[in-house]
């Protein structure tokens, strides 16, 4: 069997002028990266506002496992199958940060014959859109601990600093850390922290970003710290909206790409879902929706991080209303779920498979609370037994939901054929009434706990030491209207990675609120979720590699 990055290399690109040109965007209007790449202009964004909408369809999950559930690979399998289909269709999907890359995945850019190609570029530094957000985070911080250096005029309290520091990397030693050290001309010593990039502030700005002068307007709003009033001090008062702009002003414009079959894709942006909003960014959401009759876009890890966020945080941000979502589950995983051991998922076991579909359950009820019509795609291995695939599908039907098998990862679009017709099938039939899970003016704490107890399915949510003093004072500042992003690990529906299946009446714990003003929510971290990972014991990175040809091996 050829891995991921073989099959890569055996396709046949197409020259990116070329798939601009069967989208009938001109020369002038996108910008090559390669042979392979592309962003697009500005001029091309504004010159195609005016059009019809497409058909927007949302792609999530259940809970990850170890045993793999392939969301993307689905994404853009079922992208190809539209396109065989004779659909017009776009893509919208994340750029995979180097932290996975490099510590658990080894790629992120789909599998085996459904991919986003050139792969290898695409999962290393790609256009450079990481590392100017990289700059873009880092220079605030440079900035902050300059103007302490030099006078302190607006009075930050230094003990009171929020802004961190950021890198697209897993890096467990940098998540505290000490600077100023070495004397007086380093500026004043001081508790610092990094989180990885993905996870960061800018990174969230520049995919909730209408335009260039929203994303300074966001900049503006960022709170970097607390002066010694207590009142929160803004990047407009440091002046540094200007020159974080100039370094994000190109990272702004979507990338063009292809899938190994030639369907386009626009790739842009890669917060993660668990601690992040998850989310590509609106500007290419919104330019699929305008380029094609159907836009397929997907959201990180389960359907409680990644689509909750979509739902509840994107759409209400960019007024986008999902026609359908696709819950991608694999026999594998869900028998996982059910207490199989990893070494043992090959085998056929039935009551496993009973006992962890529950998962795939709640996902299913949570998707139908937000009003949005449902198919599961099974992502099916060859190990996949009838008897194992009929309990799924008869499970399925039950609570009310379309189900087709996808075998896109061996088979490419062909084998997405069935879920691109349920698919469509359902966008005739079914309206969407999509809707948020909760209103904006419920208090900080009231939003946390429905998304803890309607979406994770919680009984209660624990506020630690000094957390109900933080939702107050944030709500005293302003930012009680703000919709919430919880970061939460994403092995479980609950803040416990270890409990699998479907774990109820829990109590979710709630250890610190603090505000992305500049994003416009309010982030709750939970259980023991940390915003910079570490390596594995065995990292990714050790079966990467590059030969004398420039030809990179080992990235999945």
């Amino acid at each position: 069997m050829r891995s991921d990055i073989e099959i890569a290399h055996s396709a046949k690109l197409l020259p990116i002028r070329e798939i601009a040109a069967k989208l009938g965007i001109p020369e002038e209007q996108y910008e090559q990266y390669g042979r392979y790449k592309a962003k697009l202009t500005e001029d091309y964004l504004k010159s195609i506002q005016d059009r019809k909408d497409g058909r927007l369809i949302l792609v999530t999950a259940i809970n990850p496992t170890p045993a793999g559930e392939g969301k993307t690979t689905i994404s853009i399998g079922m992208a190809d199958a539209f396109n065989r289909l004779g659909k017009k269709v776009m893509l919208a999907l994340r750029e995979p940060s180097l932290g996975p890359c490099f510590g658990v995945k080894g790629g992120a850019a789909g599998g085996g014959y459904a991919q986003l190609v050139p792969m290898e570029e695409l999962n290393l530094h790609f256009t450079g859109d990481f590392h100017a957000i990289t700059s873009a985070n880092n220079l605030l911080a440079a900035m902050i601990d300059n103007h302490l250096n030099h006078g302190n005029q607006l009075g930050i309290d230094p003990t009171r600093i929020v802004w961190k520091r950021c890198m697209d990397m897993n890096d467990r030693a940098l998540r505290n850390i000490v600077v100023g050290l070495g004397g007086k001309g380093n500026g004043p010593v001081r508790e610092d922290r990094f989180v990885i990039t993905a996870a960061s502030e800018i990174m969230a700005i520049l995919c909730l970003s209408e335009d260039l002068e929203d994303l300074k307007r966001r900049i503006d709003s960022i709170v970097i710290g607390y002066n010694y009033d207590g009142e929160p001090v803004r990047a407009k008062e440091l002046g540094a909206t200007g020159a974080m702009a100039s370094l994000l002003v190109t990272a702004l414009q979507p990338n063009l790409m292809q899938t190994i079959e030639h369907t386009p894709a626009l790739v842009h942006g890669g917060p993660f879902a668990n601690i992040a909003h998850g989310c590509n960014s609106i500007r290419a959401t919104r330019t699929a929706l305008k380029m094609a009759d159907y836009c397929i876009t997907e959201a990180g890890f389960g359907a409680d991080l990644g689509a909750e966020k979509f739902l509840d945080i994107k759409c209400r941000i960019a007024g986008l209303k999902p026609d359908a979502t696709v819950i991608v589950a694999s026999i594998q995983a869900l028998k996982y779920n059910g207490g199989v051991a990893k070494a043992d998922l090959k085998q056929e076991n039935l009551e496993a498979l009973k006992k962890g579909i529950v998962n795939l359950g709640k996902h299913i009820e949570n998707m139908q609370k937000f009003g949005v019509p449902t198919v599961v795609a099974l992502n099916s291995f060859v190990t996949d037994t009838e008897a194992e695939a009929q309990i799924v599908e008869d499970y399925c039907r039950d609570l009310g939901c379309e189900f087709a098998k996808a075998t896109v990862w061996a088979d490419g679009g062909a084998g997405g054929e069935e879920l691109a017709k349920k698919v469509l099938k359902t966008l005739e039939t079914k309206e969407s009434k999509y809707h948020p899970i909760y209103e904006l003016d419920l208090p900080l704490a009231d939003k946390i706990r429905t998304i803890a107890k309607e979406v994770y399915g919680a009984g209660s949510v624990s506020f630690g030491a000094g957390v109900e003093k933080q939702l107050r004072t944030l709500e005293e500042q302003g930012f009680g209207n703000l919709p919430v992003c919880i970061a939460k690990t994403q092995y479980s529906l609950s803040d416990d990675q270890k409990k699998l299946g479907r774990p109820d009446g829990f109590e979710m714990s709630v250890r610190e609120v603090y505000v992305s003003a500049g994003a416009g929510f309010v982030v709750a971290l939970t259980g023991t979720i940390i915003p910079m990972p570490g390596l594995p014991k065995e990292p990714a990175a050790l079966r990467i590699d590059v030969d004398q040809d420039g030809v990179i091996s080992g990235l999945f």
